[in-house]
């Protein structure tokens, strides 16, 4: 193969992260402590945090490549034959023999309102060593998005291989090593994961919860998503506030967060500034709360471009 034709192949986006297979539980509401609720259906889907970005990204255009792990079971061959289709180079996502596929049991109510329970299984072995089988790919990569469903160690890897922009999604929420805020690019956090890594309370307004992410140390720029809100862009330059999306109905708010994590990468690539790949990314999120599921869910750049109510 040329190098030229290399190049051309060569991700734009490199993902880190977890692929898993979701079963998503409609219940008309989420149950109480030591409650049962009677679901209404169930479905499986392909999902994970690290795979549901690969494919926002993906499905928006761009060249993605996912590092990560899978069983060497029946699940992990569905992930990866699902993210191949959608054009997601699984070549970095690797078969771990002695283990199972990460698992995740969404329970989605009436009102669009989740829980989520994820049992890690191969993604809790992806550690430095199994980072660095792919750091060409790392090192060549103009976007590198990482999220908090694998090991601390396999993170502060990635982030230093990391030859481009560095996106983390620290999610589920957990203390971020000091080496790896300082070399964050974009740290894209939810209200309540703001929160918790700023040991204050929930901020409950916009205003609120960019006076917060302005004392974040360590990343070039905060993006603080607030769902019906919109978004907030806090960094040296200023803040820049990012309304809502009006939608006619939340239907699955799942893979919401993943969408706006690749919709913003997409937009880096295309050339857009920050302020600009923020309001993309609310746009696509708004349009993934309108169908069922994560990945199924995530829209092209046709269907953001026509809007949530198309």
């Amino acid at each position: 193969m040329s190098t030229e034709a290399s190049a051309v192949e060569a991700p734009e986006i490199v993902v880190v992260g977890s692929a898993n297979i979701d079963t998503v539980i409609r219940v008309p509401r989420l149950p109480t402590p030591g409650e049962t609720v009677l679901g209404t259906s169930v479905t499986e889907f392909v999902g994970g945090k690290g795979a549901n970005q690969a494919v926002a990204a993906a499905r928006l255009g761009r060249r993605v490549s996912l590092v990560g792990l899978v069983g060497e079971d029946a699940g992990g061959a569905v992930v990866r034959d699902a993210l191949r289709a959608e054009g997601v180079d699984t070549a970095n996502l690797r078969p771990r023999a002695g283990t199972s596929t990460g698992i995740a049991m969404i329970q989605v109510d009436d009102e669009g309102e989740n829980t989520v329970t994820v049992v890690p299984g191969a993604n809790a072995e992806l550690d430095a060593e199994r980072v660095r089988a792919s750091e060409l790919a790392l090192r060549e990569a103009r976007i590198t998005v990482l999220q908090f469903e694998i090991s601390d160690e396999a993170v502060v890897e990635a982030v230093r291989l990391a030859g481009g922009t560095v996106i983390l999604n620290p999610s589920p929420v957990r203390p971020v090593p000091g080496a790896v805020m300082d070399r964050v690019d974009v740290l894209i956090v939810n209200r309540s994961e703001l929160a918790l890594l700023a040991g204050a309370p929930e901020p409950a307004t916009t205003e609120l919860a960019a006076e917060l992410a302005a004392g974040v140390e360590g990343p070039a720029a905060v993006v603080v998503t607030l769902g019906a809100d919109g978004a907030v862009l806090v960094r040296p330059g200023g803040v820049v506030v990012v309304p809502a999306v009006p939608v006619e109905a939340v239907v699955d708010p799942t893979g919401a967060g993943d969408t706006f994590c690749g919709a913003l990468a997409d937009a880096l690539v295309r050339g857009e500034d920050l302020a600009a790949a923020v309001r993309w990314a609310v746009r696509a999120a708004a349009v993934a709360v309108t169908g069922p599921g994560a990945q199924s869910a995530m829209p092209t750049r046709e269907r953001v471009l026509a809007g949530a109510s198309a």
